[in-house]
């Protein structure tokens, strides 16, 4: 077992930023999060105080104040001191992502790379799309032009699987852009938001309140939406908790951007590389444990022929893929992030195989050396799943692949159009270029991969979704631009 950075055994009680300052919170509430991969506790998560969140809000409106005067120049050299943090500080940050979500150190740079990505990006939409259009002379001795000006406070609250890579979805866009943020993680593993938030606040010096911290659940998520300061909210989660955070933003007339849940279909053709490309289909479906909206859920081979091709393959592939520690350099899936989780997907197996499905890898019972307390579960496969089943139609959010066969493309176009309500992710294999255009066309899901096990947009795209998967018009990463700003439209005479 090869070891990285070393990360530390307890992190105490995490703190609240609140204008440029940590400090503790004086809640009497808390709850652990812990390290999944051993399956203990390793720092207690208090939950913020309706004050403290009130404190957070109004020290963000202060800063707004200033920080939105500021020229576009001064505010893109802070994301340029916020790059050069997150890079020197890389594996501090991957590490103790690892610890306290579980997923592979391979995943965890991944995410902190994508981090980079995003601050990149935001940094380029400073300067391009951040302008407004003007047209002269729209009458006699009459101009036109609008400018987008920046809004206010924004609250970003962020989900368990993705605890870095997501906020820097928004938090990047927002401030240079002229808006402040107040940030809520995730209770279930805040650490590396916490630290990111900490190395960025200290190192790249921003000014107080333009980036604030607060430790908490729901209380908080609905206190920082319902207080009148705040002029938008960014959701990442479950699809229950996405709607209810974009109905009651639309109660308190506010901006909303609301990402829920997924059940991702992959459909392989008669035609596809079946050899070339499984690997692809394994990290799709078992990759950060299946614990993110882009993994493969449902595995799709078109005719008889091609699920007997395929279905071997993709059975002995995921049975060597390797379970362990996150930390240990050769583990290639890490643990699910709680004991509660891991005994959801139990229970979601065990009625899959009720319903009539038939294990071809049963994960279930995987254990790790050395991490008896652990939260190990191992990729599982379950063939013989029709189209009404729950297995084939709820989210599972573990490493489950349900198989099910369909006669050709159009019905596969119908188990992922019509038997599911969400649309986040669709992916054929292929080598038809008519098939894949058809695919593009028709699927309806926001992220579409051809030949690509996960269709993950680039920082400057959006990533998009659609029905039970996403509440909201527009998108996180580059959409935000329209998002975190409003257009005015000036017209004069001179």
């Amino acid at each position: 077992m090869t070891q990285v950075t070393k990360v530390p055994q307890s992190y105490g009680s995490l703190e609240n930023l609140v204008d440029g300052k940590w400090s503790r919170s004086a809640s009497g509430q808390a709850q652990s999060t812990f390290d999944p991969g051993r399956g203990v506790p390793i720092a207690d998560v208090p939950f913020a105080t309706s004050e403290e969140v009130e404190a957070a809000i109004d020290s963000s409106q202060a800063a707004f104040e200033k920080w939105s005067r500021l020229s576009i120049f001064e505010r893109v050299k802070y994301l340029y001191r916020a790059k050069s943090v997150i890079e020197a500080h890389f594996e501090e940050l991957a590490s103790t992502l690892t610890q306290n979500h579980g997923k592979t150190i391979l995943e965890s740079r991944g995410e902190v790379q994508r981090m980079i990505e995003n601050v990149e990006a935001a940094i380029a939409t400073a300067y391009t799309l951040s302008k407004g259009e003007a047209l002269g002379q729209i009458a006699e001795g009459i101009d036109e032009q609008t400018v987008k000006e920046p809004l206010g406070v924004f609250a970003v609250i962020t989900p368990f699987n993705f605890p870095l890579m997501v906020p820097f979805w928004f938090v990047p866009f927002a401030i240079v852009l002229g808006d402040t943020v107040v940030l809520k993680p995730s209770e279930t593993d805040p650490l590396p938001t916490t630290l990111a938030s900490r190395r960025i606040q200290e190192e790249a010096g921003l000014p107080p309140g333009v980036l604030n911290l607060v430790q908490g659940s729901r209380e908080a998520v609905e206190a920082l939406i319902s207080n009148r300061s705040v002029r938008g909210v960014t959701f990442v989660g479950s699809t229950p908790v996405a709607k209810h955070v974009y109905e009651l933003a639309g109660k308190h007339g506010k901006r909303a951007i609301a990402n829920g849940g997924a059940k991702n279909s992959i459909v392989v053709l008669p035609d596809a590389k079946i050899d070339a490309y499984v690997p692809a289909m394994i990290s799709s479906f078992f990759g950060n444990a299946g614990q993110r909206c882009l993994a493969g859920s449902n595995l799709i081979p078109v005719g008889r022929e091609t699920h007997e091709r395929l279905i071997g393959k993709f059975a002995d592939a995921s049975n060597k893929f390797r379970v362990g520690y996150g930390l240990d350099e050769s583990s290639e899936m890490g643990p699910v992030i709680s004991k509660a989780s891991k005994e959801r997907i139990k229970g979601a197996v065990a009625r899959g195989v009720a319903e009539g499905a038939k294990l071809v890898a049963d994960g279930t019972g995987k254990t790790v050396s050395g991490y008896p307390e652990g939260y190990y579960l191992g990729p599982t496969i379950l063939d013989g799943v029709s189209r009404d089943m729950k297995l084939a139609r709820e989210e599972i959010f573990g490493p489950v692949a349900s198989v099910m066969q369909a006669d050709d493309l159009e019905s596969a176009l119908e188990v992922i159009n019509s038997k599911s309500d969400f649309g986040n992710m669709a992916c054929l294999f292929t080598s038809s270029g008519s098939a894949a255009r058809k695919f593009a066309r028709e699927a309806n899901a926001g992220n579409i991969g051809i030949n690509l096990g996960v269709a993950q947009p680039a920082a400057y795209f959006p990533f998009a979704g659609r029905r039970d998967s996403f509440f909201g018009v527009l998108h996180a990463q580059i959409d935000t631009v329209d998002f975190f700003t409003d257009k005015k439209v000036v017209t004069s005479r001179w």
